[in-house]
């Protein structure tokens, strides 16, 4: 993508408005601008970003035999009368009214549509165990929306919902999808640390939050070692021993536990303490919904059995936020190669050259042919302005052609996260973003 044809319309001074980093730099970045308050319009170089999280979200799901669909943003009153929430779930609900003067609400979450859609369409066990899940726009009508899209009123959220025949079955599915998130949050470049939860008005008795590192975040968290240092991919859901290890795991934010608890159950050696910024959560529930919901199947003597089941959130657009918390510096965002809108910016020092033009235009249709995502800075622009805007967004790599480097045949790359710089053939500058030799 040519800078000079595309839209990114970037902010040289902190917005007054913006009060966390991720925030101030979404807004000078040219990546979201506010339509109302906590209603955000995701611009283009933000949308990019929102896609390559929303892909690996989708790939960890699917990886973990969950199944994609996708359920409207409005749903009918009457299945959150069944299921008792209707009244009690308070003010953030968006309660309307259509035409026809049904009651309706733009949900803020998806267990009751879920639930009248499994018992429609799952009648035995045999058609067991199942988890659905859709990447879908909620609404919460915040007291007091604030910190961008950390904490708006609308945002995209990932959510999962498992049914099973029993439990064992349920509690299964639910250390499943645990794994998964620990592989979705680092495959981002985070470092999660799951802290046991409260359920809230989800309902259920066992739960955890996914909180990941930033200096910045919002949550004091102290965590033993080993929670961090778990590898997922031996995760056997199905082992009681595994289910009851992770339960039992210490990590807490300072909000909700005692640092002197932490202190006694943990030895001095796996201590930590860090900040954090809860990025999503899982419930296992039970029956709190089948039940009242009437969803059962015919289990293996053809009695009804209400399902067990669970929900499992991701806050999809939330995660942009996370991720500029935890990955940032004096001169801008430094986003994972995972979620980098780009992953070159090519820069041209001096676009009056002919053969500084020339040997970008030719870089630029090369990199591009090989597949790589390109954001050419061609603007006639100050060379203090190019390297501004470019750190300013994150890219991970910068390729700078000048006359200079140009009459030795030679590319200068920089390394956003590092900040080292190496001059190379423009062979070799070419291999080394491609991985050939």
């Amino acid at each position: 993508m040519r800078l000079s044809a595309y839209f990114l319309p970037l902010l040289k001074e902190n917005p007054s408005e913006a009060q966390i980093v991720s925030h101030r730099l979404m807004l000078r970045a040219g990546m979201i601008r506010q339509s109302a308050a906590g209603i955000y319009t995701w611009l283009p170089l933000g949308w990019r970003v929102l896609q390559k999280v929303t892909q690996i979200v989708r790939e960890e799901q699917d990886r973990a035999g969950a199944i994609e669909l996708l359920m409207p943003t409005l749903q009918p009153a009457e299945l959150w009368r069944e299921s008792g929430r209707y009244d009690v779930y308070g003010k953030e609900m968006l309660r309307i009214r259509d035409r026809h003067d049904r009651d309706m609400l733009y949900g803020p979450t998806n267990e009751e549509l879920i639930t009248d859609i499994f018992r429609n369409g799952i009648k035995s066990y045999r058609d067991l165990p199942k988890n659905l899940y859709h990447i879908q726009w909620k609404f919460r009508d915040e007291v007091r929306p604030r910190f961008g899209v950390m904490r708006g009123r609308e945002f995209l959220m990932k959510d999962a919902y498992s049914f099973d025949i029993d439990k064992a079955a349920a509690v299964a599915s639910y250390f499943r999808m645990f794994a998964a998130y620990m592989k979705t949050f680092k495959r981002m470049g985070l470092t999660p640390i799951p802290v046991r939860a409260d359920t809230g008005p989800i309902g259920g008795d066992l739960s955890h939050e996914f909180h990941v590192q930033a200096d910045t975040g919002e949550s004091g968290l102290f965590y033993d070692a080993d929670v961090v240092n778990l590898d997922e991919s031996n995760i056997d859901p199905t082992s009681p021993d595994v289910q009851a290890y992770i339960a039992n795991w210490y990590a807490a934010t300072d909000e909700k536990h005692d640092k002197a608890e932490f202190e006694a159950r943990v030895p001095p050696e796996r201590r930590r303490e860090a900040r954090g910024i809860e990025v999503g959560q899982v419930f296992y529930f039970g029956t709190k919904y089948s039940q009242p919901m009437n969803a059962v199947v015919a289990g293996p003597d053809g009695t009804p059995v209400a399902v067990e089941m669970g929900s499992y959130g991701i806050g999809v657009s939330r995660l942009l936020g996370a991720i500029i918390e935890a990955c940032h510096d004096d001169k801008g965002i430094v986003w994972p190669e995972s979620v980098a809108p780009f992953k070159v910016g090519l820069i041209n020092l001096r676009v009056s050259d002919a053969g500084c033009t020339k040997a970008c235009d030719d870089l630029y249709a090369r990199l591009t042919q090989a597949g790589i995502e390109v954001l050419y800075d061609d603007r006639d622009q100050s060379v203090g302005a190019k390297f501004a805007a470019m750190d300013l967004i994150g890219l991970p790599y910068q390729f700078v052609i000048g006359p200079r480097g140009l009459a030795n045949k030679l590319v200068e790359v920089r390394t956003r996260k590092t900040g080292e710089s190496k001059e190379m053939p423009f062979d070799a500058a070419f291999n080394f973003i491609t991985g050939g030799s």
